[in-house]
Order: C-alpha cells, then structure tokens, then sequence
C-alpha cells in the first residue's frame, strides 16, 4: 500500500457548512488501457462529492496496489505516481466522510482479503446498521485477517464490509459479496474489485446512483454519468437497485441480491449531482431549471433583477427568470480558486466569512429589487451574510428564493447534513427564518413542484430531510451517527473492558 507524500489542512472556508456530498465512486476494467489514468479523471469528474481525500487501485492480475492521501484528486496524485499504478482494472473514491473521522487511515478505497487475493472497496453512501455488521465480524465464525483496515485503526461501515467480503477462505468473492450483499443495511454503491475482476453493487432502493458506462476495450462504473462522459465511455445504464455486478475477461454478468425498491434521493436532483449528469433519465439541469420556473409560479414576486447564488443557484435562477419574466443578471463574483486551502484564515479574514467566496458586483447591485435563487437553506448562516453583503452593495430589496422545501430533517443515506437542533427551519416557520436573515421574503418550492419537476413519479424518491419519512426504518439513535463507530472503539478500550486487544467488543 502505497502513501501519498503530503498532508493537508482540509478545513472549510468560513461560513456554512452546508449539506456535504456523499462520496464518488468510479471503477474500470479495461485491457490495454491506462486504468489508473482513467480513473484518475473519472474521479476529478466526481471531485465535487467529495473533497477530504482520494484514492485508486489497480490490478495487474498477480498484485493490488493502493494509493490514497488526504487532499483533492489533483493534490493527491500526480504523473509519477499514476505511471506506476498499472494494470486491467481499477477502481477510485473521493471522500467526503459520514461515517469515520476525516483521517488517512479512512481513506478509500479499503484493503482486504485473504492468503490467496486482495479485496480493494469504495463505497458512496452510509449504512445504518454499522454496530450489527460490527458484531458479524468479530463473530467466533468469521475469520478476520490480521492485517485488516479494522486492525490499523480504520472506523468505517466501508472497513466493515471489506472485513465481511474477507471472511471465508472457500468461497469466491462473488459468492461472498451474494451473501453479505443481503445483510447490509441503509444507502450504499459499492465498487470493489480482486485482482482480476471489477464488481458493482447498488442498495435496493438505489438511493444514491451509480452507471454503467462502456469502452472500446472494456466497461466503467460511475456515481454519475458526467464521469463517463470525461473518460470517453458511452452510457449503457443504470445499475438496478439490488443488482451486483461482476466484469472479467468472461464479460459481463449480473445477479439479484434483493427485489428493487427505487426511493432514490431527491437532493440529488436539487443540489448534490452535476448539472451535466443525467438520474433515471432526466438531465440534472433541465430538472433545476424546471425547480425555477415552478418556485417563480409559486412565489411572485415584483424585481428588476433575478440572480443566483454561485454556481448551484444558477440553474434555478434561469428558470426563475424565464418564469417571471424579470431579467436574469450576475451580482456576485465567485473566486473559482476557493475549495479546500492550505492556510487556515486569521480572525481578520475570518470574519468577512463569505467574501472569501463571493464578491458583489456593484453596479448590477445598487438601487435594484433582487431575487436571489438559492437551491437550500441550511443553518441560514450563509444567507444571512449574504443578504447583508447584497444591502451593503446597495440592493433596494432582496427577495430570497429556495429550489427546495425546508430542510427540517437530517439525512442517514450519505450526506452530512447538520444536526436536527441546527437545522433553521425545524425550529422557525418561514417568516420567522425570514426576519433571521434579512430578507425582504422568502419562498420556498413546495414538495409536490420540486418533485414534479424531477420527472419521477413521487413513490420513487426519498424526501426524508424535508419530511421526516425515512424509506429505511433507523437503529436507536445510539447506532447513528457518523461517529458511532469510534465510540464502540474507544469504549472497547476503556479500563475494565473484558478484552482490551480487540478495538470493538461484540454485544
């Protein structure tokens, strides 16, 4: 296994932190072909669900070879370190964590496997019964190799079930992933691979999406469609919900592990996905542009001028505008150059917060009526900043609209969302969030117009972070939450426990 050379200060920019992606997964078996390369730009296509850390690996057929760091895809690899990552098949994760801390040792892909093969696994998504898939694995039948993620310290529900698909010593590895695949509870799209063959996997609500694409010379999985395009793969089809999928030099075959239930996330539609990526055959920016034009049906209002909040506004902006009839203008700057940053800010930058960010555009900005088209609003921090900023530029009014309904709920399928205490709009009716940020109004779109913009009938999506119907019953709340495992470890060592070597202890 293979270490990336630097460290990186990945914290966030002052400001909100709003709803973190899940994780994007991309795999490829390709003979002939530069995979490690390959997945390299699948994953830069995908870097926008995951900024924390990265990672590939690759198979010549005799060995697996992992490398991955903290960082964005471009910081972690460079040309060197891709020349030497050879082979037929790979696969690729970049990070964004929901469960297990932000650290090298829960960096992805995992490793694991027995004397005979390697198992390497990326997973987007987040499972909510990690503790009982805990107890499977350090249960008297199943042996877990003494090199495991688990054992070098990593806290992951993806470590989990790289021990799991590790477990048996008779049986191949897709007979494994056949009989583990059932176990597994909550959102997940695992793509793992052993030294000869590429395998995909999808929850049976296929909460989260992921693609199948093809090559020339072989096949590709995706979390979105944009990562086919980048690397030339042509789009085949989705993976189905409870499908596994297994690609070697036999082809391509595929099994049932569970009957499909489609509930698939609406939030990938308002803000997660590319808005060049298509979900169940809609294209992700005709969907938001459509949100626009049923939040200005929805929510009038009289202005000189509609504009977006950079860049996931922007879509629903144009709709807005079109709708309404209002011009469609630009009053803030993004700096393209703002991501993850070495330095952590001083006070003095601190506290202009946003503006490292966005700057406002004066001359469009003063004396006019604005409409600002937002796709969420989360704890309204970032709101708040941003209609001060917009008043002090000049703006007569500014008019806030949202793409999406209220966020009152947080989500357990794979984006970190804030706390359910954190969440505005659990605790504030509308009026009330308005006078907290400053706005001259607010409106929201309304369940049924964002879900009718989507183009999916209603029974095939979840909306459980704006109406609290979780499609998956949830654990006790002491089994949730991103942390839960590196609770059970460090309450596993705590003086007194009956087997203090063992990092988790089985109930």
């Amino acid at each position: 296994m293979a270490r990336g050379d630097g460290r990186l200060n990945h914290d966030l920019l002052p400001g909100e932190k709003g709803p973190q992606d899940a994780c994007g997964v991309f795999g490829v078996w390709a003979p002939g072909e530069e995979v490690a390369k390959l997945t390299y730009y699948g994953l830069y296509a995908l870097q926008h669900r995951g900024q924390e850390s990265a990672g590939i690996a690759t198979s010549d057929g005799s060995r697996v070879l992992v490398f991955k760091d903290m960082g964005l895809v471009a910081q972690v690899f460079n040309e060197h370190a891709l020349t030497q990552m050879r082979g037929h098949v790979a696969i690729g994760h970049t990070r964004y964590s929901t469960t297990g801390g932000s650290t090298w040792e829960n960096a992805q892909p995992t490793l694991g496997g027995t004397d005979e093969s390697t198992i390497a696994l990326a997973h987007n998504g987040n499972l909510i019964n990690s503790a009982q898939l805990r107890d499977l694995v350090y249960a008297k039948d199943h042996v877990l190799h003494p090199d495991s993620e688990l054992g070098r310290g990593n806290t992951t529900d993806t470590a989990l079930v790289t021990a799991l698909l590790s477990g048996s010593h008779h049986r191949t590895l897709e007979h494994r992933a056949m009989a583990i695949l059932p176990k597994i509870r909550g959102a997940f799209c695992f793509v793992f691979m052993d030294e000869h063959t590429l395998y995909a996997a999808r929850d049976a609500l296929g909460i989260r999406p992921l693609v199948l694409g093809r090559l020339d010379r072989g096949w590709v999985v995706a979390s979105e469609t944009a990562a086919l395009d980048i690397v030339g793969a042509s789009f085949v089809r989705e993976v189905e919900p409870g499908e596994l999928i297994a690609i070697d030099v036999d082809g391509l075959r595929s099994q049932r592990f569970a009957e499909a239930e489609p509930r698939g996330c609406v939030f990938e539609y308002v803000y997660l996905a590319r808005p060049d990526t298509s979900i169940g055959g809609r294209g992700i920016y005709e969907c938001r542009v459509e949100m626009g034009r049923r939040l200005a049906r929805e929510h009038p209002v009289e202005a000189d001028m509609v504009m977006p909040t950079p860049d996931s506004g922007i879509p629903s902006a144009i709709g807005y505008a079109e709708a309404s009839g209002i011009p469609y203008g630009q009053g803030l700057v993004k700096n393209a150059y703002v991501g993850r940053t070495f330095i952590s800010p001083s006070q003095t930058i601190r506290q202009l917060g946003i503006r490292l960010k966005l700057n406002p555009l004066r001359e469009a900005i003063n004396g006019r009526r604005l409409v600002v088209v937002d796709d969420s609003i989360v704890r309204g921090n970032t709101q708040r900043a941003l209609v001060r900023m917009l008043r002090e530029a000049g703006a007569a009014q500014v008019h806030v609209r949202i793409s999406s309904p209220p966020v009152k709920w947080p989500c357990f399928y794979g984006i970190d969302f804030a706390t359910r205490a954190e969440l505005i709009a659990n605790g504030l009716d509308t009026d009330a969030i308005r006078r907290s940020i400053g706005a001259d109004s607010l409106g929201y779109i309304s369940p049924e117009a964002m879900v009718a913009a989507t183009g999916q009938p209603p029974q095939r999506l979840c909306l459980a972070c704006f109406d609290g119907v979780y499609p998956i019953p949830l654990p006790e709340a002491d089994q949730l939450g991103k942390d839960v495992l590196e609770l059970r470890r460090v309450a596993a060592t705590l003086p007194g426990n009956p087997d203090e070597s063992t990092p988790y202890v089985a109930r």
